[in-house]
Protein backbone atom coordinates (compact mmCIF):
# COMPACT_ATOMS: atom_id res chain seq x y z
CA UNK A 1 0.00 0.00 0.00
CA UNK A 2 1.30 3.44 -0.93
CA UNK A 3 1.35 5.69 2.13
CA UNK A 4 0.92 9.43 1.79
CA UNK A 5 3.62 11.74 3.03
CA UNK A 6 2.78 13.64 6.20
CA UNK A 7 2.79 16.91 4.26
CA UNK A 8 0.46 15.60 1.55
CA UNK A 9 -1.86 14.04 4.12
CA UNK A 10 -2.06 17.32 6.07
CA UNK A 11 -2.80 19.24 2.87
CA UNK A 12 -5.45 16.69 1.87
CA UNK A 13 -7.05 16.78 5.34
CA UNK A 14 -7.05 20.57 5.31
CA UNK A 15 -8.86 20.71 1.96
CA UNK A 16 -11.34 17.99 2.95
CA UNK A 17 -12.03 19.81 6.23
CA UNK A 18 -12.57 23.07 4.34
CA UNK A 19 -14.99 21.26 2.01
CA UNK A 20 -16.95 19.93 4.95
CA UNK A 21 -17.10 23.37 6.61
CA UNK A 22 -17.93 25.25 3.40
CA UNK A 23 -20.99 27.47 3.46
CA UNK A 24 -21.88 27.00 -0.20
CA UNK A 25 -21.95 24.11 -2.63
CA UNK A 26 -19.57 25.93 -4.98
CA UNK A 27 -17.04 26.37 -2.18
CA UNK A 28 -17.44 22.70 -1.22
CA UNK A 29 -16.67 21.60 -4.79
CA UNK A 30 -13.69 23.97 -4.90
CA UNK A 31 -12.08 22.32 -1.89
CA UNK A 32 -12.97 18.77 -3.01
CA UNK A 33 -11.27 19.48 -6.35
CA UNK A 34 -8.13 20.72 -4.58
CA UNK A 35 -8.14 17.66 -2.32
CA UNK A 36 -8.46 15.52 -5.45
CA UNK A 37 -5.30 16.98 -6.95
CA UNK A 38 -3.39 16.15 -3.77
CA UNK A 39 -4.92 12.67 -3.43
CA UNK A 40 -4.19 11.29 -6.90
CA UNK A 41 -0.97 9.37 -6.07
CA UNK A 42 -2.57 7.66 -3.04
CA UNK A 43 -5.16 4.91 -3.69
CA UNK A 44 -7.12 5.23 -0.45
CA UNK A 45 -7.21 9.04 -0.37
CA UNK A 46 -8.05 9.20 -4.08
CA UNK A 47 -10.94 6.76 -3.72
CA UNK A 48 -12.17 8.50 -0.57
CA UNK A 49 -12.14 11.83 -2.37
CA UNK A 50 -14.27 10.49 -5.22
CA UNK A 51 -16.66 8.93 -2.69
CA UNK A 52 -17.07 12.39 -1.12
CA UNK A 53 -17.69 13.87 -4.57
CA UNK A 54 -20.27 11.14 -5.26
CA UNK A 55 -22.01 11.91 -1.98
CA UNK A 56 -22.18 15.64 -2.78
CA UNK A 57 -23.42 14.98 -6.33
CA UNK A 58 -26.17 12.72 -4.95
CA UNK A 59 -27.17 15.34 -2.38
CA UNK A 60 -27.44 17.87 -5.20
CA UNK A 61 -29.39 15.36 -7.28
CA UNK A 62 -26.88 15.91 -10.08
CA UNK A 63 -27.27 12.68 -11.97
CA UNK A 64 -24.53 13.34 -14.53
CA UNK A 65 -21.98 14.16 -11.83
CA UNK A 66 -23.06 11.19 -9.70
CA UNK A 67 -22.65 8.73 -12.58
CA UNK A 68 -19.25 10.25 -13.40
CA UNK A 69 -18.18 9.98 -9.77
CA UNK A 70 -19.38 6.38 -9.51
CA UNK A 71 -17.10 5.49 -12.43
CA UNK A 72 -14.24 7.40 -10.80
CA UNK A 73 -14.72 5.62 -7.47
CA UNK A 74 -14.17 2.36 -9.34
CA UNK A 75 -11.03 3.44 -11.23
CA UNK A 76 -9.39 5.72 -8.63
CA UNK A 77 -7.40 3.10 -6.70
CA UNK A 78 -6.15 1.19 -9.77
CA UNK A 79 -5.18 4.49 -11.41
CA UNK A 80 -3.23 5.56 -8.35
CA UNK A 81 -1.54 2.18 -7.94
CA UNK A 82 -0.37 2.09 -11.56
CA UNK A 83 0.50 5.79 -11.79
CA UNK A 84 -2.09 6.28 -14.53
CA UNK A 85 -3.70 9.51 -13.43
CA UNK A 86 -3.56 12.95 -15.06
CA UNK A 87 -1.67 15.44 -12.87
CA UNK A 88 -3.74 18.44 -11.83
CA UNK A 89 -7.05 16.91 -12.92
CA UNK A 90 -9.81 18.21 -10.64
CA UNK A 91 -11.82 14.98 -10.70
CA UNK A 92 -15.18 16.36 -11.79
CA UNK A 93 -17.37 14.53 -14.30
CA UNK A 94 -17.26 17.47 -16.74
CA UNK A 95 -13.47 17.02 -16.99
CA UNK A 96 -12.08 14.19 -19.10
CA UNK A 97 -10.99 11.22 -17.01
CA UNK A 98 -7.42 11.39 -18.34
CA UNK A 99 -7.08 15.14 -19.07
CA UNK A 100 -4.10 16.71 -17.28
CA UNK A 101 -4.65 20.22 -15.94
CA UNK A 102 -2.51 22.96 -14.47
CA UNK A 103 -1.98 22.58 -10.73
CA UNK A 104 -2.91 25.79 -8.87
CA UNK A 105 0.27 27.70 -7.96
CA UNK A 106 -0.36 27.64 -4.20
CA UNK A 107 -0.91 23.86 -4.20
CA UNK A 108 2.11 23.32 -6.42
CA UNK A 109 4.26 25.31 -4.00
CA UNK A 110 3.07 23.23 -1.05
CA UNK A 111 3.49 19.95 -2.91
CA UNK A 112 6.99 20.94 -4.03
CA UNK A 113 8.32 21.84 -0.58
Amino acid sequence: MIRSSTRDRELYDREMGAAKAAASTEERWFHLERAHIVSQPYPWLHTRNHASMLYLAARQRDRREAVGQLLRVIVAAPGSLTGRYPPGNTGRAAVGLMDPMAIPADLLAELSD
